[in-house]
């Protein structure tokens, strides 16, 4: 066995594994945890097909991003497991009904093709560059022949960002002191500032 086929038995079994105990682990903070594991044996997979740059982007947005935000609002949430764990026994059958008829439709599909002997010739779209880095043709695809879908792709997910605070954005209980930008704004020296006149030994009157 050579060393790149031993170095992705090795990621791939890693990662198969740290997303099995991202679903199974019992603590929220262990999963997180098995999650950031995965992207980084997902990351060593992209970077023995030849993309560094994916690899790199998965490291740096997903684990020093997205998997520590997960993991400050677990640890800052405070969640009722007992409750959870009653929910999940509730819709248990609903789910196993799902996931055996999803099972089964792939095992269908995919038998279909092995023995029908149709499965798809994969073909590479664009010709594999060789006299740049990865990085650099990345660029070239993104920016130039598909920059309209990538302006469209942000504005899609500017909207959902939007939408998701918009959606999530509750008022204030009665009583509760809020920020009022616009009154801050507004002030000027003379209700913004109280100059009082202290004399020595007599402190502010309250």
């Amino acid at each position: 066995m050579t060393l790149p086929a031993l170095f992705f038995y090795l990621f791939a079994s890693m990662t198969v594994a740290a997303g099995l105990m991202v679903i199974s682990s019992k603590n929220p903070v262990h999963s997180v945890l098995f999650l950031i594991l995965a992207f980084v044996n997902a990351a060593g997979l992209f970077v023995l097909m030849g993309a560094e740059f994916l690899a790199m982007i998965l490291v740096v947005v997903y684990v020093g991003a997205v998997a520590v935000l997960f993991m400050f609002v677990t640890m800052m949430l405070d969640v009722d497991f007992a409750e959870l764990r009653d929910g999940f026994l509730q819709y248990l059958p609903v789910g196993v009904l799902v996931g055996l008829i999803m099972l089964s439709e792939l095992v269908l599909v995919v038998g279909a093709w092995a023995t029908s002997g149709a499965l798809p010739k994969t073909e590479a779209r664009a010709p594999i560059p060789t006299d740049v880095t990865n990085a650099e043709a990345l660029g070239r695809v993104l920016y130039t022949d598909h920059i309209l879908l990538f302006q469209a792709a942000g504005l899609v997910l500017l909207v959902a960002m939007v939408g998701a605070i918009v959606l999530t954005l509750r008022e204030r209980r009665a009583g509760v002191k809020r920020q009022d930008i616009a009154t801050q704004v507004a002030r000027g020296p003379a209700t913004a500032i109280e100059v009082v006149k202290v004399r020595s030994g007599e402190g502010i009157p309250g």
